[in-house]
C-alpha cells in the first residue's frame, strides 16, 4: 500500500475566469485525492493528499491538461505533512497580501454553448447571453477582483434555481461561471425605434432587428465590448447613408458573416481568399477582424471598402451575433459605433443620444459594459497574421519583462491609436485599443481605463512614461499628475517595443517609419534608422527632410505633401490645386511648415502625385489606396545615399518625382516602383550601416510597416543580404504598441 503524501501547490498565470478550480476538482476526483482548491489574489492554491504516484500524475495534469482558455505558469510544488483530509472541496476565494492578478479578455461563445443554444430541447435555446466557464465576457464585465459574481456587472441578476444548481455543482461546466444566466434570470434584449413602441423580449427584439435591417435600416446593436452599427453589406444605398451620417466617406467597414459549413468558413470563402494562418485566427477564440483579399463577388457592395483590394471579415463571437448573422443569412456591415476615432460607445442612454443621427433603430440589452473593448484587427504580413489593433478577445495583453522594476510604472502611449500599459515587478499589462485622444469622451475613457487597471491589479504607479511631444494631450495629462514624469521619444519607443517583444539583447538596427513622431531635434521624424538598444538609441540614417505646408493638415490633405516635394525640387506639378499660391508664400517663409523626414508623408505625396488620392478621410487612406494598386516584382529606382557633416546617412527621394509624374508609365507600375524603391532604401541604408558598425540584426517598426508590400519586399531583400530581420508579432507595429516600448525604453535608461 502506498504511503499517503501531501503537496501544497500554487499556480500563477491566467487561471481565474477560465474554469480552473472545477478542473482541479475533477482531476482530484479522477486520481482519488483529498484536499481543497481556492483562488487567492489571482493565483490558485491547492492542498492535496494521496498516494505519491497519484500526486505526481495530478501535478503533471495541472499544467498539461489545463482548460483551453487557461494560460497557467508551471506549478510551484512543496511537500507538506499529511493532515488526514477526506474528500476534495472548492473553498471560497481569499484576498492575500500581494496580488498576482491576471485579467482575462472577453471570449467567444464556445462550441458546447453554441450547440446548446441551437437545440430546441435545451432551456437556453436561442438565449443571446448563453455562456460557461470556457466562454463569455470577462474584461468588460469585471468590477474588481477576485473574479466572483458579486464583483461583476452580473451582480444585479439573481440566479434562478436551475442556474444556481449549475453554478454550485463542481462537476458542471458552469460551476462558478460568473456571467451565468438564462432567459428567466439573466439579461434581455429590447428593440427601440424613434416614433414606435419599444419591443421587449429576446425573440421579439431579435426579429424586429432583423426586419429593420432587411428593410434597409441602420441598427446600433449592443454587443460584448460596445455597440456596432449593422446594415446590409450588399446594399450600396444603405451603406452610403451610413457613410454620410457617421461621417465615414471612405474608411473600410468590417463585415460580419454567418458561421456556415463544417469549418464555419463557407461565407468567408465566398467573399475572400485566405491562407492557413488566417483561417486559424479568424476561427480562434479571439474572433478578431482579419483583413483578407476580396473576391469579385456580388455579395458585397463596393462601398464596403472603396478603392481597396481587401476586406475586414469576422465570424460571430457572441451568442447574439450568431443569432443575428444566422437569422439574416447574408453578410452584414458591422462597424464600431463611435464618433471620429473615439472609443466605441457602451452605455444605452449615451448610445441613443450620440448615435441618434446615425442609427435608425437600436438593439439594446441590460447587461452593463464596464469599459469598452473594440474589435481586434489583424493582417497577414510576411507569413504571419499580425495585429493592427488589439482589443476584444485579445487584450489586456500581458508581457513578461526580462528585468524587475523597482517601482510600478504607467506608460500612456501616444495620442493616436492610444493604448496604455501598467508595468510592475516583471510584468506589463497592455490595455485594449482606446482610440484617438483629443475629444472629451476619449479623454474620459483614457482616464477610466487607467484607473480601472490600477484598481483591478491593485497597483499604484510611481512614474508616468509619456510621449515626448510637448503638445500631445497624453504629455500634458502626465504633467498634471503628481508623479514623476519620464518623456520618451516616439521612435525610441517604437524601436524598444520591438526589442522588448523579442527579448533581444544584442544591438539592433531598427527602421522606425511612420507618419508623425516628435524627434530629438524638435522636427517631425518618421523615416528613421536607430542603432543600439533600449535606453541607448542613436539615429544613424533618415530620409531627406522637407517642409510640411500646413503642419497637421498635411496628414489629411495628401496634396500638400506632394506640393511640398515639388517646391523643394523646383518642379511644377500640373495637378496642383489653384489655391496653393498663398500656401507657397507661407512655405517659403516657413510659416506653419514644420520640417519632417516622415516616410508616411512620402506615401501620401506619392498617392497625390499619381492621382490615386489627394485627400485622406482616415489615417493611412492615401497610402492604403496606393498599396492596393501596387504589385510585387517592380523595378526599384536607386535613390542617392549621402550623409550630413555629423555622419547621419540621408536617402534622397528626389528621383522619385519624375517617375510619379510620368503619365506614360502606367499607374500601377508607378505605384509598384515607388514601393520597391523605398524597400531598396532600407537595404541600402542597412548595408552602409553594417559596413560601418557590423550590425547583423535589423528590425522594422512603425505604422508604415503595416503596409504588406513594402514590408515583405524589404524583408526579402534584407534576408538576401544575410540580415536577421525582426517584425512585430503580438503587438501592433503602429502606435498601439508604443506604450509597451515606453516601458522598455524608460526602464533601460542609465
Amino acid at each position: 500500500m502506498n504511503a499517503i503524501e501531501a503537496k501544497e501547490i500554487v499556480i500563477s498565470g491566467r487561471v481565474q475566469g477560465v474554469g480552473f478550480r472545477p478542473f482541479v476538482y475533477r482531476l482530484a476526483d479522477e486520481f482519488g485525492l483529498a484536499g481543497w482548491v481556492r483562488n487567492r489574489s489571482g493565483q490558485v492554491e491547492i492542498r492535496v493528499e494521496g498516494a505519491g504516484s497519484a500526486l505526481a500524475a495530478f501535478a503533471d495534469a495541472l499544467y498539461n491538461r489545463a482548460p483551453p482558455l487557461a494560460r497557467p505558469d508551471y506549478p510551484r510544488i512543496a511537500s507538506a505533512a499529511p493532515l488526514g483530509l477526506t474528500g476534495f472541496i472548492i473553498e471560497s476565494s481569499e484576498v492575500g497580501d500581494e496580488a498576482d492578478i491576471h485579467l482575462p479578455p472577453d471570449y467567444f461563445v464556445c462550441d458546447d454553448c453554441l450547440a446548446e443554444m441551437r437545440n430546441p430541447v435545451e432551456r437556453r435555446y436561442r438565449y443571446p447571453f448563453i455562456n460557461c466557464t470556457q466562454c463569455g465576457p470577462r474584461y468588460t464585465l469585471i468590477d474588481r477582483l477576485p473574479y466572483d459574481r458579486p464583483n461583476t456587472a452580473m451582480a444585479a441578476f439573481a440566479l434562478c434555481r436551475d442556474c444556481r444548481d449549475e453554478y454550485e455543482n463542481p462537476l458542471d461546466r458552469r460551476y462558478h461561471a460568473q456571467p451565468l444566466a438564462c432567459a428567466r434570470c439573466g439579461p434581455s434584449l429590447a428593440f427601440t425605434r424613434p416614433g414606435a413602441a419599444d419591443i421587449h423580449g429576446n425573440e421579439e427584439a431579435l426579429s424586429a432587428c432583423l426586419d429593420a435591417i432587411q428593410n434597409g435600416f441602420i441598427v446600433a446593436v449592443k454587443g460584448v465590448g460596445g455597440y456596432h452599427l449593422l446594415c446590409d453589406a450588399g446594399d450600396p444605398e444603405v451603406i452610403g447613408r451610413l457613410r454620410q451620417r457617421k461621417p465615414r466617406p471612405d474608411k473600410p467597414l468590417a463585415v460580419l458573416v454567418p458561421w456556415r459549413g463544417d469549418d464555419g468558413l463557407e461565407w468567408v470563402g465566398r467573399l475572400a481568399e485566405f491562407g492557413e494562418a488566417e483561417q486559424r485566427l479568424i476561427c480562434s477564440p479571439s474572433r478578431p477582424i482579419v483583413l483578407l483579399r476580396k473576391r469579385n463577388e456580388a455579395w458585397l457592395s463596393e462601398a464596403v471598402a472603396p478603392g481597396l483590394n481587401e476586406i475586414g471579415v469576422m465570424l460571430p463571437y457572441s451568442p447574439m451575433h450568431h443569432l443575428l448573422a444566422e437569422g439574416y443569412a447574408k453578410p452584414l456591415v458591422a462597424t464600431s459605433a463611435n464618433l471620429s476615432g473615439e472609443p466605441v460607445l457602451i452605455d444605452n442612454d449615451e448610445a441613443t443620444a450620440r448615435l441618434g443621427h446615425i442609427a435608425d433603430a437600436f438593439l439594446h440589452h441590460n447587461r452593463p459594459i464596464r469599459r469598452p473593448a473594440d474589435d481586434s484587427v489583424y493582417r497577414a504580413i510576411a507569413g504571419k497574421v499580425r495585429p493592427l489593433r488589439i482589443g476584444r478577445g485579445v487584450a489586456p495583453v500581458e508581457k513578461k519583462l526580462p528585468f524587475r522594476l523597482e517601482q510600478p510604472v504607467l506608460a500612456i502611449g501616444a495620442d493616436l491609436k492610444n493604448t496604455v500599459a501598467l508595468a510592475f515587478n516583471d510584468r506589463v499589462v497592455i490595455s485594449p485599443h482606446i482610440g484617438n485622444l483629443g475629444s472629451l469622451r476619449s479623454e474620459r475613457v483614457f482616464e477610466q481605463v487607467i484607473a480601472d487597471l490600477c484598481r483591478l491589479y491593485d497597483i499604484t504607479p510611481r512614474t508616468i512614461v509619456c510621449d515626448a511631444h510637448p503638445a500631445y494631450y497624453s504629455n500634458l495629462w502626465a504633467k498634471r499628475q503628481d508623479l514623476q514624469v519620464v518623456p520618451v521619444y516616439h521612435h525610441h519607443a517604437h524601436a524598444s517595443a520591438l526589442v522588448g517583444e523579442h527579448e533581444l539583447e544584442e544591438p539592433l538596427l531598427v527602421f522606425t517609419w511612420d507618419g508623425t513622431g516628435y524627434g530629438e531635434d524638435g522636427t517631425i521624424w518618421g523615416g528613421e534608422a536607430l542603432l543600439g538598444s533600449p535606453g541607448h538609441w542613436r539615429r544613424v540614417a533618415s530620409l531627406r527632410p522637407f517642409k510640411l505646408p500646413g503642419g497637421d493638415k498635411a496628414s489629411r490633405e495628401a496634396w500638400r505633401c506632394a506640393q511640398a516635394l515639388c517646391w523643394e525640387q523646383g518642379m511644377a506639378w500640373p495637378d496642383s490645386p489653384p489655391s496653393s499660391a498663398l500656401l507657397r508664400k507661407a512655405w517659403e517663409r516657413g510659416i506653419n511648415c514644420p520640417v519632417t523626414s516622415s516616410a508616411g508623408r512620402l506615401f501620401d505625396a506619392a498617392s497625390a502625385l499619381t492621382g490615386v488620392a489627394q485627400f485622406s478621410s482616415y489615417e493611412g487612406h492615401a497610402a492604403m489606396r496606393l498599396e492596393a494598386i501596387s504589385r510585387p516584382g517592380a523595378e526599384a529606382l536607386s535613390l542617392p545615399l549621402g550623409s550630413t557633416t555629423s555622419g547621419l546617412l540621408i536617402s534622397d527621394w528626389a528621383p522619385l518625382l519624375p517617375l510619379l509624374l510620368d503619365r506614360d508609365v502606367g499607374l500601377a507600375e508607378r505605384a509598384s516602383m515607388f514601393h520597391a524603391s523605398l524597400a531598396n532604401v532600407i537595404v541600402d541604408q542597412a548595408l552602409a550601416i553594417r559596413g560601418k558598425h557590423g550590425v547583423k540584426r535589423v528590425g522594422l517598426s512603425g505604422g508604415v510597416f503595416q503596409n504588406r508590400l513594402l514590408t515583405e519586399q524589404a524583408l526579402t531583400a534584407l534576408n538576401r543580404q544575410e540580415f536577421e530581420v525582426y517584425l512585430h508579432e503580438s503587438l501592433p507595429s503602429g502606435d498601439g504598441g508604443i506604450c509597451f516600448g515606453q516601458v522598455i525604453e524608460a526602464a533601460n535608461r542609465k
